[in-house]
């Protein structure tokens, strides 16, 4: 992989951390982009970006866009991974429009205008795109009603340019289930470790995933050994999604 660069958004994230890892140690060159700091994570080029920003104000995406590519320096950008991500939780009635807001425009309106502002740049290497959509894209629960429908939007979104960019640019999505990510604790702060253990255990595989998991995953769709893959949705869940819950 000489002289490629990986764009990893989220990068400051257990996932987005992962990814970083696995694509710098393939021998990309990774440029992480993510709102927070950066710490620790092995990225050759760290940009701060703002993903509402970025899709609210025309001036501060092209400079955004810019930035990528001028980290990229030599390396052709050969992987856009949308990771970011925002879960706001609550139930339909509490829903307020900033919360609906924020969870489309990072979920999946930036993924969309990263895509179409990098794509000059992934056509030219034969790269291409590794959405991180998520299991609440088809099976979701309570209070998940905004990001539930983002990411079913990522979904149809990876569906729609796979076909409409055809051999120029793969387009993948990756959907998890529960990952050890802090994301996913927080959901349980003021819960007993009883719940953690449940939620465990509802996987036929008998425990949750772990980032790293995902970040080999996202490798092998963006690699030349996936070169026929485009439009998939690859579901990495512990096999829940094929289990039956009911009450017997």
């Amino acid at each position: 992989m000489n002289n490629r660069a990986a764009v990893i958004t989220g990068s400051a994230g257990s996932i987005g951390r992962a990814l970083c890892k696995v694509f710098k140690a393939a021998g990309y060159k990774v440029i992480g982009v993510d709102i927070k700091d950066q710490d620790g994570v092995e990225a050759d080029e760290w940009l701060h970006g703002d993903l509402m920003r970025f899709v609210a104000d025309d001036e501060y995406r092209d400079r955004m866009l810019g930035a990528i590519k001028a980290a990229s320096g030599d390396a052709k950008i050969g992987v856009l991974c949308n990771n970011a991500a925002e879960q706001r939780l609550a139930r339909t009635e509490d829903v307020s429009i900033n919360d609906w807001q924020v969870s489309l425009d990072v979920n999946l309106t930036a993924p969309f205008l990263l895509a179409q502002g990098l794509l000059k740049d992934l056509e030219n290497a034969g790269g291409s795109v590794v959405n991180i959509a998520s299991i609440h894209a088809r099976l979701t629960k309570p209070e998940f009603v905004a990001y539930a429908t983002s990411k079913s939007g990522l979904v149809g979104l990876t569906k729609a340019l796979a076909v409409d960019l055809g051999g120029r640019v793969r387009v993948n999505a990756i959907c998890p289930a529960a990952i050890d990510t802090p994301m996913l604790r927080e959901g349980f702060e003021g819960r007993s470790l009883s719940d953690l253990d449940s939620l465990r255990l509802c996987h036929p595989a008998g425990r949750i995933g772990q980032p790293e998991e995902v970040a080999e995953l996202a490798l092998w769709l963006a690699s030349p050994r996936a070169s026929f893959v485009s439009g998939a949705c690859y579901e990495i869940d512990g096999a829940i999604s094929s289990r039956l819950h009911d009450p017997a």
